[in-house]
């Protein structure tokens, strides 16, 4: 490879980014895979992210080889399996990360021009052929939505792998309520490599230069340089606020041919963007391929990396692929025991879904095919475990997939109440069954959330099995008063074996896996409990006069509280 370090890229506003270029040394135009993000293009895969990196590395071999693995930097691609295919990889770092100088103001409308810009002068070189594809995953990922709502003249194709879209519904407020994932992440992920950090920061395996230098600042001068991405996801509690609305992709301008690579085990992070994405955007040529296990791993594996090439070599080099005939939508449906069935299909949701109401019982605590006949309630403390309502054994192998929702009958002692629901599976004997999902190992089938006084809807956007809540206002209950609540479960597959029972979940606050602690991810934690680091804990977001006291659900004719599920017969 020919490798040009810190290449410079002029910006209209006088700034200079740097970015890296990998690219053949045979003389040639080729097309260009391009990233742009904060995570430091110098720092080497495990030097951060050595958890991810080993496990990766000792489980799934094929990541590892065929290459010195010396560039491997996180999430994005490796250009040793990349360049030899005939293809410059350009990796930038954006304003204010690792070897660029700037503010760092994440997913801001001025990073999505820089990447604009970045796209547009990668077409310009000399060893470019003028089609620019974008890939990544994560930040890699997310930001590729709203490039791509820019329109640049040069962008040929994105493929977003594991990338949120809506950055409060998907990442900092889950149906109104305060994740505190950018408490962990922020200082962990983007600060440790913000630029200015100099001497004090890493020093690359890659050329043995500093990683976020050349200049070495004070820790006041490296605050006065960036936003607080954690703070200001506080500071802006509503989706209609500015902060949150300049972010905010147009999916009507986004037309551009994609790929979206979603991940079953990603609840509250990423998937919900990428199926939004696929759905929503005005793209003529768009897939969707939904997997399974770590948030990091298919990307880097010959199965992800085949799809990845099997894309861009159809949209960047002309080349038969076989693309042409690619699925719209690829699932690998998910079973107990880290199993996973591929399947084609052509559309999402899925056309055949026998969408099905499971009615919660509160006498017996169970979920029952057929509506009450007289009404009835439950109650349970505000910021307590809940309670669970489960189905009968089930009399056949039942497969789920697709997004699901509740319609819960609500009232509070309070002005409002918080609600957390877990879908959940269990075994004959009530082991519950949980997955590795994208970060943390004992993930449930699938989640959702809700504040109550965040039920307003989009008339709109909502569909049953989608409710879409605007955000734009707070609507306080009276207390004793009873509520309709829709609450928007995020999309999952699994195919529940005879016998086993689904459940469930309301409660008031996050889930914890009934089995106990497992150990977390060096970046985002030393102990996960079931939802990784994505908690909802801030005790300025939920203080306990206010989502302490006893929530009731109330159901029965006239209030016919239920889970809709996606259920898919057998073809």
């Amino acid at each position: 490879m020919q490798i040009d370090w810190d290449v410079p890229i002029p910006l209209p506003d006088g700034l200079v980014l740097r970015a890296d270029v990998f690219r053949p040394r045979a003389a040639g135009k080729y097309p260009v895979i391009i990233s742009y993000g904060p995570y430091g293009k110098w720092l080497h895969f495990e030097d951060l992210y050595t958890d991810q990196w080993r496990r990766m590395a000792e489980q799934h071999p094929d990541v590892v080889a065929g290459s010195t693995n010396k560039y491997q930097n996180w999430e994005v691609v490796d250009p040793e399996k990349w360049v030899p295919d005939g293809y410059a990889c350009v990796r930038v770092d954006s304003r204010g990360c690792g070897r660029s100088p700037g503010r760092i103001d994440l997913w801001s409308a001025q990073e999505a021009r820089d990447f604009y810009e970045c796209i547009e002068w990668a077409a310009r070189q000399p060893w470019s052929n003028g089609k620019v594809g974008a890939n990544g995953i994560s930040y890699y990922a997310m930001n590729q939505w709203q490039v791509a709502m820019l329109q640049p003249p040069h962008l040929a194709a994105i493929c977003i792998w594991e990338g949120a879209a809506d950055y409060y519904r998907d990442l900092s407020h889950h149906g109104g309520i305060l994740c505190t994932f950018g408490r962990a992440w922020f200082p962990s992920q983007v600060v440790r490599v913000q630029h200015g950090r100099g001497t004090r920061g890493y020093r690359s395996r890659m050329n043995g230069d500093w990683v976020s230098g050349p200049p070495t600042l004070s820790e006041e001068e490296l605050g006065a340089n960036r936003n607080d991405f954690y703070e200001d996801c506080w500071k802006n509690p509503l989706a209609s606020d500015g902060y949150w609305r300049s972010r905010m992709p147009d999916w009507s301008k986004v037309k551009v041919p994609l790929f979206s690579a979603a991940n079953w085990g990603g609840q509250g992070l990423h998937p919900r963007g990428n199926f939004e994405g696929f759905v929503r955007s005005e793209s003529d040529q768009k897939w969707l391929e939904v997997h399974g296990i770590e948030h990091w791993t298919h990307f880097y594996t010959d199965y992800g990396v085949a799809l990845e090439k099997k894309f861009f070599g159809h949209f960047l080099k002309g080349e038969d692929t076989g693309w042409a005939k690619q699925p719209k939508v690829l699932l690998q449906v998910r079973h107990p025991g880290e199993r996973f069935v591929e399947r084609p299909e052509s559309e999402w949701p899925l056309a055949r879904t026998q969408w099905t109401r499971l009615y919660l019982n509160p006498g017996e605590q169970s979920l029952v095919r057929e509506p009450l006949t007289r009404d009835d309630h439950v109650r349970y403390a505000g910021l307590g475990e809940g309670l669970t309502f489960l189905t009968p054994p089930l009399e056949r192998d039942t497969e789920i997939t697709g997004p699901l929702a509740a319609k819960l009958y609500v009232s509070s002692e309070t002005s409002d109440a918080d609600l957390f629901l877990i879908v959940r599976l269990f075994t004959p004997n009530m082991s519950e069954v949980t997955f590795q999902g994208a970060l943390d190992p004992h993930t449930p089938i699938a989640q959702g959330w809700l504040r109550a006084s965040h039920r307003k809807l989009d008339p709109k956007l909502t569909q049953p099995y989608r409710p879409y809540h605007t955000h734009d206002e707070k609507q306080p209950l009276t207390p004793g008063q009873v509520y309709e609540l829709d609450v928007e479960i995020w999309p999952t597959s699994i195919v529940a074996p005879a016998g086993y029972r689904l459940g469930l979940t309301v409660r008031g606050r996050d889930y914890e896996y009934p089995g106990g602690p497992s150990v977390g991810l060096g970046t985002l934690g030393a102990v996960f409990t079931g939802v990784g680091p994505l908690q909802h804990n801030d005790p300025r977001d939920r203080p306990p006069e206010v989502f302490g006291k006893s929530v009731t659900v109330h159901c029965g004719p006239s209030r016919p509280s239920h889970v809709l599920l996606p259920v898919i017969p057998a073809r």
